[in-house]
């Protein structure tokens, strides 16, 4: 994460069109009614992607919470704002957190400590961020290595040893206990009954809700309305097959929320057109494989693909997720034995295309 603070932005319209909902964008702090029942709240974040969307949903005499925000000063000052303005002071009776992703749990202790909620995660997010949180430091030579294989350079590889860690800074000390979310669950909200649909590959165990009486989904990142989720690789599972574990989850949701539900999605604005949105992230990628396979008719390491896969330049901020990504694609077509990896005596993969695989 990036050092430095974030002006937040200035409240704006959402673009009108045939899937977006026609609301104002709600600034830190404030919160807009998205659904009946469901208060949209937004904080900031110091990248590229500069917010991340909060639901709140009325339970009764009080709110139960989706996601949190990073544990940074800022956002603990907008939620105070936010609790004590739009939120009216009403207890918050339970929170739940999609993922383990700083964005979405970087408060979780805090807001259960300050409100006596418990929290609300599957086992494989919790888990995970408890681990995540023990894993200080120094870094693992496994990790450079896995880079280096990826075709860091020294300077790259010096400052991945010297950000070890980061995600500590991000999140508060998450709670010692939890309630787990399996699929299939349903829980009560409000009086309403909620779905529990989870899905995988942006994270391992990605929890996301379906209001089943009038076809509400808040769809963390496992389902976004502008952008791709990263699917990315990670030095703790190097030869794993996230890209195949998303593209999987993508199919089964088609079968499993309305064509026409109402998404709140994480980042950007609510949509309408559930299916559609599904059907062109899968194309998406299936295109990008394609090209990618036709890449590799001379061989490359993972760095010299991002041009292939992203069309644009990768700065420094966000070398990670992209190795990650492309690596994650390098292991889907590997997988399905299109491409093959050679790694050289300087520990260095080489990927090409087989003789069976696409042709240009």
């Amino acid at each position: 994460m990036p050092d430095g603070q974030v002006t937040a932005p200035e409240p704006r319209k959402v673009a009108t069109g045939p899937d977006y909902l026609t609301l104002d964008i709600p600034a830190p702090g404030e919160a807009v009614q998205a659904a009946e029942g469901v208060l949209w709240l937004r904080f900031t974040l110091p990248m590229a992607l500069d917010h991340v969307n909060v639901w709140a949903i009325r339970d009764g005499e009080g709110w139960v919470i989706v996601d949190t925000g990073l544990g940074t000063p800022d956002t603990i000052k907008a939620w105070e704002t936010a609790l004590a303005g739009p939120l009216e002071g009403r207890p918050v009776t339970r929170l739940i957190c999609t993922h383990m992703h700083p964005d979405h749990i970087g408060l979780a202790g805090w807001l259960c400590e300050r409100s006596g909620a418990p929290l609300f995660m599957s086992r494989l997010e919790y888990v995970t961020a408890r681990m995540l949180l023990a894993d200080t430091g120094p870094a693992p030579e496994a990790g450079v290595g896995f880079y280096r294989a990826a075709g860091w350079s020294v300077e790259q590889l010096d400052s991945y040893r010297a950000r070890y860690g980061l995600f500590g800074k991000a999140v508060r000390p998450m709670p010692p206990e939890f309630t787990r979310l399996s699929d299939g669950d349903r829980i009560e909200i409000g009086g309403d009954a909620w779905r529990i649909i989870v899905g995988s590959g942006h994270s391992p165990e990605h929890v996301c809700l379906l209001r089943e009486r009038d076809e509400l989904f808040i769809s963390g990142d496992q389902l976004l309305p502008r952008i791709s989720s990263n699917i990315s690789v990670w030095p703790t599972e190097p030869l794993s097959d996230p890209l195949k574990d998303w593209l999987d989850s993508l199919e089964a949701l088609k079968g499993r929320i309305p064509e026409n539900a109402l998404v709140l999605p994480s980042h950007g604005e609510p949509f309408r057109g559930a299916h559609a949105r599904l059907d062109a992230l899968l194309r998406g990628h299936d295109v990008a494989l394609r090209r990618l396979e036709r890449t590799l008719a001379e061989p490359k390491r993972a760095v010299d693909v991002f041009p292939s896969l992203f069309g644009r330049a990768v700065g420094e901020g966000v070398l990670g997720m992209a190795t990650g990504e492309a690596i994650a694609h390098l292991n889907y077509l590997e997988a399905q034995g299109r491409i093959v990896r050679d790694r050289d005596a300087d520990g260095v993969d080489w990927w090409a295309r087989t003789e069976t695989g696409e042709t240009p």
